[in-house]
């Protein structure tokens, strides 16, 4: 742990080309660039899915097909046809994004409520628009929720890049390994991990800040209110019944007994 501790705070290893900062931001520029390329695949195709109600089976089938496959065989393969490249590198990461981005949109478009749906055909909406102004709005959280799992999973394997000769934090891992220096293995270990929860919190504050908070809970809304994002338009309170009038108590006069 001590070993660890003096290789973190060692000055020498946070400057130069070769320095923990330079490895953190090209760690960060392999993921952002699969979970870019996995998104222009995902959402789409997602949102396609889940608002036509057709291939819904495509779904599961794509899902579990590329988690299955293993990432550093599929790297290696790639590199073997492509070779030693940036672009093997992205798609092998690429394939671990597509999943949960798939998963997310065609879920959160798939469960917008019904009556909202309707009515926004009903004022005259046209199903690109029902699409993208009411469908995909309200599948937000879920598909914001698709992209955290996607950036965890891509951070956290984007160090494969240093077996193919790449940079990133991995190359912490492989050069620790090669010289035998367990501290710079431990080091590269914890830093991936810190970075995939730092890019955690980071997509949960941002997640909250574009959410509309009536879909974290709260007043429940009208559809038309759903459709125009007006505030304003809750649905009225249940009119609380009137009470009945008193019966008279005493008998009017000229009443016979």
């Amino acid at each position: 742990m001590s070993l660890l501790f003096s290789y973190l705070v060692d000055p020498a290893h946070w400057s130069g080309p070769t320095g923990i900062p330079v490895r953190i931001a090209e760690h960060l520029f392999y993921s952002v660039l699969a979970l870019a390329l996995g998104a222009v695949v995902a959402v789409p195709l997602g949102a396609l899915i889940g608002h036509t109600h057709r291939g819904e089976f495509l779904v599961v089938g794509i899902a579990n097909g590329m988690r299955a496959l293993p990432e550093l065989g599929l790297l290696t393969l790639l590199v073997l046809l492509m070779g030693i490249d940036l672009v093997p590198v992205t798609l092998a990461l690429a394939v671990l994004a597509v999943p949960p981005l798939l998963a997310g949109t065609y879920s959160g478009v798939r469960n917008v409520d019904a009556g909202t749906v309707d009515a926004a055909r009903g004022v005259g909406m046209r199903e690109w628009q029902v699409l993208t102004k009411v469908e995909f709005p309200n599948a937000l959280p879920l598909v914001l929720g698709g992209l955290r799992a996607a950036s965890l999973q891509v951070i956290a394997t984007a160090a494969v890049a240093a077996f193919v000769s790449f940079g990133g934090l991995g190359r912490l891992l492989i050069d620790g390994l090669k010289s035998l220096d367990y501290s710079q293995m431990a080091a590269g270990a914890i830093l991936v991990a810190a970075l995939a929860l730092a890019v955690e919190a980071l997509l949960a504050m941002i997640q909250r800040l574009v959410v509309s908070p009536g879909l974290r809970g709260g007043a429940r809304r009208s559809p038309l209110a759903e459709i125009t994002g007006a505030d304003t338009a809750l649905e009225p309170p249940a009119p609380e019944p009137v009470p009945a009038a008193p019966r008279p108590t005493t008998e009017p006069a000229g009443a016979e007994p």
